[in-house]
């Protein structure tokens, strides 16, 4: 009995760090009642133009509070201020969450992480777990100073055996092309009706509109494994409104696709050229990602075209740009 007791001191012990981390260095939303229940879900912001730090957040919130998922939300955040600056490129605190999680949701760019962080990231994806890579994330890794890393597999121009084009390339069958649409002055309307022999998929119950500021993104080298889902159009101008620009070649804008590491399980994963925080502004793709989640956790049968995507509380995304980011900005400011 007192061994018993003992190990329970010591259980809450280690817990107690990590709950006063909360709103610190992660937030973390417990969930309750839903068909998530039980499920855990990790959101790792990391982006220095699309603002991340926003929509991660508020997507975890509609998890949380709408579906039962616990969800766990990580941020790039600079050692010496402890702020959110996602222009930093070399700590994301809190990775150590993916050990319980049974989903990863990441919209990173160009990071260069210490081995040690990276390593979470690495024994997720070995045990063949699901992961959704929202835009920049087919460019996530970017090795500059630490070539030697046994991680500058993943640069996203990486030429390494098995490993060409990197992570993104690996993971979710693309890294980065080009701007396909005009970055800024075009924005990105998906063709839901655009891949006949998927408009029955579970991703896309619910999914009719969808539309974002983000332009469209070059698609160049994906797999013939890669399963699109939706086809992109770029629009003339930045207003949902706007003409198709109809002298561009269509392009994937979302696809599932399936991935395995050497020695590791294999997994699936989900990945959309769109993210941008304005972009989630359009309910069919907030409808779209919540429901490759659900597909990706094997919760297919749970995913109804009527389930509720509405914001949790206010949602007031700013617009994409280099160094626009709000600074001086804490973890428990974006609860």
């Amino acid at each position: 009995m007192k061994a018993h007791i003992l190990t329970f001191a010591i259980f809450l012990l280690i817990l107690q760090p990590l709950a006063a981390q909360n709103g610190e260095t992660f937030l973390q939303f417990e969930g309750g009642e839903g068909a998530g229940k039980g499920k855990h879900v990790v959101l790792v912001a990391g982006d220095d133009e699309y603002r991340s730090e926003e929509s991660m957040p508020m997507l975890a919130k509609i998890l949380s509070e709408r579906f039962g998922f616990k969800t766990t939300v990580l941020f790039p955040i600079h050692p010496e201020s402890g702020d959110v600056v996602p222009n930093y490129q070399n700590n994301i605190p809190g990775l150590e969450h993916l050990q319980s999680a049974d989903l990863m949701i990441m919209l990173i760019r160009f990071r260069e992480l210490p081995d040690e962080q990276s390593q979470y990231i690495e024994d997720f994806l070995m045990a063949g777990k699901p992961v959704i890579g929202l835009r920049t994330s087919t460019h996530a890794f970017f090795y500059q100073k630490n070539k030697e890393s046994k991680f500058a597999k993943w640069d996203w121009m990486s030429k390494a055996p098995g490993w060409e084009r990197g992570f993104g390339q690996r993971i979710f069958g693309e890294t980065w092309v080009n701007h396909h649409g005009i970055h800024g002055k075009e924005g990105t309307r998906g063709l839901i009706d655009g891949v006949d022999q998927n408009n029955e998929h579970p991703i896309l119950r619910g999914v009719t509109d969808i539309w974002g500021p983000s332009d469209v993104y070059g698609i160049r080298h994906l797999p013939e494994s890669a399963n699109v889902l939706v086809q992109g159009q770029s629009t003339a101008e930045l207003d949902p409104n706007s003409e198709l620009i109809w002298e561009k070649a269509l392009m994937p804008i979302a696809w599932t696709k399936p991935y395995q590491l050497e020695g590791g399980k294999q997994g699936m994963a989900f990945a959309s050229t769109m993210g941008a925080s304005l972009d989630f502004q359009s309910e069919g793709l907030r409808r779209l990602v919540i429901n490759a989640a659900f597909w990706l956790m094997g919760m297919e049968e749970a995913i109804d075209p009527e389930m509720n995507m509405d914001f949790v509380g206010t949602y007031e995304p700013t617009m994409f740009g280099f160094d626009t980011f709000r600074k001086g900005m804490r973890v428990s400011d974006f609860k």
